[in-house]
């Protein structure tokens, strides 16, 4: 049996160095767990992140932790590292649009 588990996103708090994200996870029998993501202010400074879109790469990586260990991850606080900023980035791409059509070669008359 899948356990149902709720996970919610409570705030930020910016630190000196990193943006600390608060994450909830609610489990069956009323059980509640608190998880913090960090992420280096680099990140932003760099412009490799949006500030907007911290929220869901911290909860990307929290649901693959629940996932791998059975909603019973052994820790409470992650970093999100650059395989998981590049890992966002790429499968959020802008996508790439061409011409639908070709265009006709020119004709000699």
């Amino acid at each position: 049996m899948i356990e149902n588990v709720t996970v919610q996103y409570v705030g930020f708090k910016a630190k000196a160095l990193v943006r600390e994200y608060s994450f909830v996870v609610r489990r069956a029998l009323n059980q509640t767990s608190e998880f913090t993501l960090t992420i280096g202010n680099e990140a932003f400074g760099a412009r490799r992140v949006r500030f907007q879109d911290a929220p869901e790469i911290c909860s990307l990586r929290l649901h693959r932790e629940l996932a791998v260990f059975g909603n019973q991850p052994p820790q409470t606080h992650y970093s999100i590292s650059e395989t998981d900023l590049e890992e966002y980035l790429s499968s959020h791409a802008p996508k790439t649009w061409g011409y639908p059509y070709k265009p006709k070669p020119p004709q000699d008359h």
